[in-house]
């Protein structure tokens, strides 16, 4: 599926935004960049070079690769 790698980096950072308990404005802060860009990627509409999710990553000290990997489904219960 087209833009699915830019919509499972966005997922990742708003679900590690979210376990830190930060606002939008105060991740994008923490990133220093503007908060209209980090909704952008948090959506997914952000074409990131890959330079670009090497700094994300860094700056919120996480391996680049868990920010590209898509998380892992919960299996369905065999009832």
């Amino acid at each position: 599926m087209e833009g699915e790698l830019q919509r499972v980096v966005g997922r990742n950072l708003r679900a590690i935004r979210l376990q830190r308990g930060l606002s939008q404005e105060d991740f994008a802060e923490l990133l220093d960049m503007h908060r209209t860009f980090v909704g952008g990627v948090e959506r997914g509409e952000r074409n990131l070079t890959l330079r670009t999710v090497e700094r994300l990553a860094e700056l919120v000290q996480v391996d680049p690769l868990l920010l590209l990997t898509p998380p892992a489904r919960p299996e369905p219960s065999g009832r």
